[in-house]
């Protein structure tokens, strides 16, 4: 499974822990963690390190002041595969 996530420190190719995970769902039994589920490990490699978001338009308007101003934004994203989640 790929999923993306803001920006990490990790170069291209390199394997990522995450070991503050919410839940797990194991066939149907589900654990939710308080505030983490203890022992929880996800595994994944980086596929993408300078991934973008969509564009995101950000308009501004006071009206009957003819101020208007649209200016853009970006997120910086990584690319993830995950491989395990034990």
């Amino acid at each position: 499974m790929e999923i993306f996530v803001n920006r990490l420190a990790a170069e291209k190719g390199a394997a990522v822990e995450f070991d503050k995970v919410l839940l797990v769902d194991n066939d149907g039994t589900v654990k939710v963690g308080a505030p983490y589920v203890e022992g929880a490990v996800v595994k994944a490699t980086v596929l993408d390190d300078t991934c973008r978001g969509k564009k995101i338009l950000v308009f501004k308007k006071k009206r009957r002041k003819g101020y208007q101003k649209l200016t853009g934004h970006r997120q910086d994203l990584t690319k993830l595969q995950i491989n395990e989640i034990a």
